[in-house]
């Protein structure tokens, strides 16, 4: 096998009808992944400097931003569902080497995302004054936390955009030019921030923050529309292509998308509801919750690296037919995902009172930052399943199960539990809770792999005919 270029290689492979040995698998998908976990570790890092910026303010500081995070969360799912619909069949289309297709799905893909974006966008900002007020937050903190959420919602177009451009470039097969931009966005971020938040304190930390996610769309965006030749602008019969994209493409958007949304509507408002059983316990816990949901997330970041090749290799491998390559393959990245996520749990689980410290210098919140922290430790390996089972699945277009399983995982699981134990033992029990569901949530999506035939077998004499 080449070591030149990762995504050539996977090209190569899908489109030779030889068997693929385990240790080549393993190499490609390791090629594939390690760019994006080295992204998804730097934007982590990016908040954990972020956090420790704002941390350095105060404790009510911190739980403005805590307060609306889960929010947050919830409209950058419905962005995320957006960029599925689109992104899965560009993956598609360049595995059954359909170029035309590929470079409709970009065009048309980045237009109606960027309307949609459009919409969510005046959603978000129209409840930005009341949000914290719903989520119980103390009368101190709401200006601030006020102040971040509107920040953020007037920049959800470009977020769209820039997750269009980096996940139709990741899709294509380079992992590798997304990650590098996301690497240099947090640096900018960093940047941004360490000169906005000491002037403005809490807004200060969207508003940089926003402007490095500016910077990185527009390049981003270039990148995708000039530098990559398999999805740059298909020049031809507009009215003819437009059609076939409302013909084949939107119903098929839908049809992953609309699930995508849902799973992301359902876990946003899950989180918003965690939040919110959070907020009465009192500041010192929605700070030490925000604190260590941050400190959490360099953990599982490579699992979600990995989901992003898993994606991009089970999207190909079924848009070029090799439905046996899609099997083995979802086998070796959920299983890679699982030993990293088990070692970094290990390693949050020893070193949860470093991590707490670098967040805040509050005693208080560092103690119970690091109590919870160690709790979810047990989880990880099982969190890791349901990331990179999640990605697999978004590969091939099949998302409703999931949808179904994060459903009935947290609605039953998690939030009734977090309700029961809260009164009792505080942010602790909240945290059992969590820790809980993540486990019933990866045994869960383990089931569903294990009965998984490798999906509906789309080669290149069906997308042929679509056209």
């Amino acid at each position: 096998m080449q070591k030149k270029d990762s995504g050539n290689d996977l090209l190569t492979i899908l489109h030779n009808e030889g068997p693929l040995g385990m240790k080549d698998g393993m190499k490609l998908i390791l090629r594939l992944s390690l760019p994006a976990i080295m992204a998804q570790v730097s934007s982590i890092v990016m908040q954990y400097i972020d956090a420790s910026m704002v941390g350095r303010l105060g404790a009510g500081q911190s739980a403005s931003i805590g307060l609306v995070s889960s929010t947050t969360w919830l409209f950058g799912g419905l962005i995320g569902a957006i960029t599925a619909g689109f992104t899965v069949q560009v993956a598609h289309k360049v595995g059954a080497k359909d170029s035309d297709g590929a470079k409709r799905v970009t065009k048309y893909g980045l237009l109606c995302g960027f309307a949609l974006s459009l919409l969510v966008m005046m959603a978000a900002a129209g409840i930005s004054r009341s949000l914290p007020v719903w989520m119980g937050g103390e009368e101190a903190i709401r200006e601030d936390a006020f102040r971040y959420f509107l920040i953020y919602a007037l920049t959800l177009p470009v977020h769209q955009l820039l997750y269009l451009a980096q996940g139709m470039i990741q899709c294509s097969g380079n992992i590798r030019l997304p990650s590098i931009m996301n690497v240099i966005m947090c640096f900018l971020d960093v940047l941004f921030n360490a000169l906005l938040i000491p002037v403005m304190g809490v807004p200060g930390a969207a508003l940089g923050t926003s402007i490095a996610e500016v910077i990185t769309m527009l390049v981003m965006m270039y990148l995708l529309l000039f530098r990559t030749p398999v999805l740059q602008f298909l020049k031809g019969e507009k009215i003819r292509e437009f059609r076939i994209f409302l013909q084949n493409e939107i119903p098929r958007a839908c049809k992953i998308g609309m699930p995508v949304a849902m799973e992301n509507v359902i876990m946003g408002m899950a989180y918003v509801a965690f939040t919110r059983i959070v907020s009465p316990v009192g500041t010192i816990a929605v700070a030490a919750n925000s604190f260590a949901i941050t400190a959490e997330s360099l953990c599982y970041m490579p699992g979600y690296g990995i989901s992003i090749a898993a994606t991009t290799i089970i999207g190909q491998s079924l848009g070029a037919g090799r439905k046996d390559l899609a099997r083995r393959f979802a086998y070796m990245t959920v299983g890679l995902g699982m030993a990293f996520m088990a070692v970094t749990g290990a390693l949050m689980y020893l070193f949860a009172p470093q991590m707490m410290a670098v967040l805040t210098p509050d005693e208080r919140i560092q103690a119970l930052g690091v109590t919870v922290l160690r709790i979810e430790a047990f989880a990880e390996p099982l969190f890791g399943a349901s990331i990179v089972a999640g990605g697999v699945f978004r590969g091939a277009g099949e998302t409703f199960l999931s949808t179904l399983i994060n459903l009935v995982s947290v609605w039953l699981v998690r939030i009734p539990l977090a309700a029961f134990l809260a009164g009792t033992y505080g942010l602790a029990g909240v945290w059992t809770a969590m820790c809980i569901e993540l486990c019933v949530r990866g045994s869960f999506y383990l089931i569903r792999l294990a009965l998984w035939k490798g999906g509906r077998q789309k080669g290149r004499l069906l997308e042929q005919q679509e056209q």
